[in-house]
């Protein structure tokens, strides 16, 4: 089954809402827990148990995996498999790009079959040029897994960049945008490659043709409401994945409130949707 298929029926599942796991230093200090690879391995484990066939997706952010060293990196490869047919979709954030060999790498062990560190999806940053991602946009296709690009990040830092002007005048962020729609057309139910858009700002962009799933950094504690994403988000076609970690995991560490925490903001996303019709 595709991607696209696979989120589908997530999203039809449990709703479009995305849970960041962002194991921070203050957040395990916060749950009691100590800051090295124990500690790290007892959060992923709580959150295996609140996330695991309750939410749609499931975005660990690897930077606080990678800081532990191997140690925290391996208990990433066993949260990103204990998801694994559960009905929610693991997206990996770790917004990798780079060209050549190097993106080959990445691609191994991300996206490729039988990668060790494969998820679902996986970030990736397009900021060397779309074409540099050509490495991992071929190994997902063949793996059955899908990427979302960087667009226009929701840091006021990436103006700069993503609203710049390309050579055939569009926005440098619109042009990502396009490229990820030019490699989506025609796939049915839709295509393997997401954007990432921030939510916490008007974007401007035109995501009419996407074909393709947004991802939507910002909600709740980066300061956007349900209201704003579907209001932000209104005429997009495909699957708009809000994603709340801070939000969501400040109700731990209690498994059970996890779970209540998402189903409650999933709850408040419904009805933002429903009283925008």
């Amino acid at each position: 089954m595709s991607v696209a298929a696979r989120l589908g029926e997530a999203v039809a599942a449990h709703g479009p809402l995305c849970v960041g796991i962002d194991p921070h230093p203050a957040l395990l200090a916060a749950w009691d827990l100590t800051d090295d690879a124990d500690g790290l391995a007892a959060f992923a484990d709580r959150c295996h148990t609140a996330f695991a066939g309750a939410v749609s997706v499931v975005k660990p952010q690897s930077a606080f995996f990678e800081r532990h060293g191997s140690a925290g990196v391996a208990v990433l490869e066993q949260l990103l498999a204990g998801y694994a047919g559960t009905g929610t979709l693991t997206l990996l954030d770790a917004k990798r790009g780079d060209i050549g060999s190097t993106m080959d790498g990445y691609a191994d062990a991300y996206l490729r079959v039988g990668a060790p560190l494969g998820a679902d999806a996986l970030t990736l940053s397009p900021y060397l040029g779309f074409g540099s991602l050509e490495p991992a946009l071929t190994a997902a296709d063949e793996s059955g897994r899908g990427v979302f690009v960087l667009a226009r990040t929701s840091n006021p830092d990436g103006a700069a960049v993503q609203c710049a002007t390309t050579p055939g005048g569009l926005s440098v962020a619109q042009q990502m945008v396009d490229d990820a729609a030019a490699r989506n057309a025609g796939a049915r139910p839709g295509g393997a490659v997401g954007v990432v858009v921030g939510g916490t700002h008007d974007h401007g962009l035109d995501l009419s043709a996407l074909n393709g799933p947004v991802l939507v950094p910002g909600l709740g504690a980066q300061g956007a409401s349900p209201a704003d994403v579907v209001a932000r988000f209104a005429g997009t076609t495909g699957p708009v994945l809000p994603v709340s970690a801070r939000g969501v995991l400040r109700a731990g560490p209690d498994p059970s409130a996890l779970r209540d925490a998402a189903h409650a903001l999933s709850e408040d996303l419904a009805s933002a949707t429903a009283g925008s019709h």
